[in-house]
């Protein structure tokens, strides 16, 4: 039985965080199980934001890195660099063609850029390129080449999908015939929402965040600088509204869960000692992920190999929903 297909976009704009590991890479990693999944580094994307060469290119490799040390396995996936599919951006122009300016004004990211701009009293365009304002096109090619069953998004991504499903479906209304397949978004209900080094969502526009693989000695310092509440060592508290139990939970399992809360709940336990064993149970889980990580980012040769080969995986999936679109729109 042929399983359907799963499409991840990684985009390299940051170092990956523990948001990132338990929102985003281990959702992802476990669609491998049940789909023919397809992973790719959107460094187009991150274009419209990231003018640094030296930088982008550093973080492309990072965040590959990242997902590789954190159990990708490119043998059994495809895992490869947008940039290196050119097939993204022939599909990406042939779909503009079919494509509402008006679908475009109503993305949230252009319309948050045009409402900040009008808040200002400015130019409601300002500082908005062309990339930003059809990103949805190229998303969308991106999912639509690979023949994407589904993709996994937030409930704020949503979106992008829809888009990507409007304009497959002018295509087809078109041609009157089943061009290109029409995605739909996978929302999990469950996706953990981590909290920060100040209890807000952990994310790094906030600047709250803990990355995974910094050293042992760095992540300790972060984890002690978790905003507490004043309450004295003597003092009862409850697990429930407390970040660091909440964070806690992410890596313990039941039994430590359990015996933490009864000493939280009974008193004696105070906020450092807390945090010290939140930082035993990371430290735990992220030790040898870190390990893994600093071995391949330390081949940026190895590395661009893997990301080759699963370019050359990729190319022939894309090229032939290039060449199917070809010839209905009687090109080819």
């Amino acid at each position: 039985m042929t399983r359907k297909i799963s499409l991840t976009g990684i985009k390299p704009t940051g170092n990956l965080h523990i948001g990132n590991y338990f929102g985003a890479i281990k959702p992802a990693l476990e669609l491998a199980k049940e789909y023919d999944a397809r992973y790719f580094i959107a460094d187009y994307h991150a274009l419209n934001i990231m003018k640094d060469p030296k930088e982008l290119s550093a973080l492309i490799r990072e965040v590959a890195a990242g997902w590789l040390a954190c159990g990708l396995d490119p043998e059994k996936v495809v895992f490869y660099r947008q940039s290196s599919i050119p097939e993204v951006f022939e599909l990406t122009t042939m779909l503009m063609a079919f494509t509402a300016k008006g679908l475009m004004n109503r993305a949230h990211a252009y319309k948050a850029a045009v409402q900040e701009n009008s808040e200002k009293g400015g130019d409601p365009d300002a500082g908005v390129n062309m990339g930003l304002f059809t990103y949805p096109v190229l998303m969308a090619a991106d999912i639509i080449l690979f023949d994407s069953d589904v993709v996994p998004v937030g409930k704020d991504q949503v979106q992008h999908i829809e888009m990507a499903q409007d304009i497959a479906q002018s295509v087809n209304h078109n041609y009157k015939q089943e061009v290109l397949k029409i995605p739909q978004a996978l929302v999990s209900e469950s996706v953990a929402v981590v909290p920060g080094l100040d209890g807000r969502k952990m994310s790094k526009s906030y600047g709250n965040a803990i990355p995974i693989f910094i050293p042992e000695t760095q992540l300790r310092k972060l984890i002690m600088r978790i905003v507490t509440n004043s309450q004295a060592v003597e003092e009862p508290k409850d697990p429930e509204t407390s970040q660091i139990f909440l964070l806690y939970r992410l890596f313990a399992d039941s039994k430590e869960q359990a015996a933490l809360a009864s000493r939280y709940r009974s008193g004696g336990m105070g906020w450092g000692e807390a945090k010290e064993e939140l930082f035993r149970v990371v430290n735990r889980e992220l030790a040898p992920v870190r390990e893994r990580f600093n071995a391949i980012i330390a081949d940026p040769a190895a590395l661009d190999r893997v990301l080759a080969a699963g370019a050359e995986k990729a190319r022939p999936i894309a090229a032939a929903t290039v060449r199917r679109f070809r010839r209905a729109a009687g090109i080819e």
